[in-house]
């Protein structure tokens, strides 16, 4: 079951994946604009509604959306991590209502809520955009280590390595950052998926990006009006935005399915 599924989420995600990564060197230089929405004549999926080639608009935009999602998730992640790993090893209980109190707030607050007040103030490039997204996503991100390494951190091993001298690093992250190893994976695809999500829809709405940007979002927005007389330039890359999400979560179950839990582990 789980290598039909992993096989099944590498070929759903291979094409956006692929698209993205070697589109642009495989592009070209833009040919003349014309407005004709016919396929063919050397526009295989017509032209948008300036002129473009689609075909080219779709090799040039994936490339924003898939490492803007990427580095959004890993920066995440990278500030999610030791604060749910300092908040669940700490013995000082304001030092864990510090770093976790503040968190709770934002996560009141709408993520893309908190992403068009910011570009509303500032008008973020696509670098910015990432790290909008990564800083909305580090709250829940942080509460989920906090939950995964608290268990981790109350098992009786942990006292044992307490009393033979060892290290808080070594605790922190030979033991209890291993622990929480698994459940980083569980929460990663879904997470990568609402951060594709965030990225698209920001894009969509024009934040990040220019107007007129080769960008997948961007190319869904801009053509919406004429999706009835060129629906390639919308279908297209909602697709491809689509393909990237679903393959990304099949391809982290079946590698979770794939993975035996250890057995005799330490309670």
């Amino acid at each position: 079951m789980s290598r039909g599924r992993f096989a099944l989420g590498l070929a759903v995600v291979a094409v956006p994946l692929g698209l993205a990564l070697l589109g642009p060197a495989l592009a070209g230089e833009p040919g003349p604009r014309s407005l004709s929405f016919a396929l063919g004549d050397g526009h295989p999926l017509g032209t948008d509604f300036v002129g473009r080639d689609v075909w080219r608009q779709v090799l040039l935009g994936g490339r924003t959306v898939v490492l803007s999602a990427l580095a959004a998730t890993a920066l995440a992640y990278l500030v999610a991590l030791p604060v749910g790993l300092a908040a669940a090893l700490t013995h000082v209980r304001r030092l864990e209502e510090l770093l976790m109190r503040p968190l709770d707030v934002l996560l009141a607050v709408p993520s893309l809520l908190v992403i068009l007040l910011v570009a509303s103030v500032f008008s973020p490039g696509t670098a910015g955009l990432a790290l909008l997204v990564a800083l909305v996503n580090v709250p829940d991100a942080a509460r989920i280590v906090r939950a995964a390494a608290g268990e981790a951190a109350a098992r009786p091993a942990v006292e044992a390595l307490r009393m033979q001298g060892e290290t808080r690093w070594r605790i922190a992250v030979g033991y209890v950052g291993r622990a929480v190893l698994r459940t980083l994976a569980a929460d990663a695809g879904i997470r990568l998926t609402g951060v594709l999500y965030l990225v698209s829809t920001a894009a969509f709405l024009g934040v990040g990006v220019a107007p007129d940007a080769a960008d997948w979002a961007v190319m869904v927005d801009r053509n919406r009006t004429g999706l009835f007389v060129q629906p390639w330039a919308v279908v297209v890359p909602a697709l491809l935005i689509v393909a990237l999400t679903t393959g990304t979560n099949l391809l982290f179950d079946a590698a979770l399915e794939k993975t035996p839990r250890r057995k005799g582990r330490r309670p």
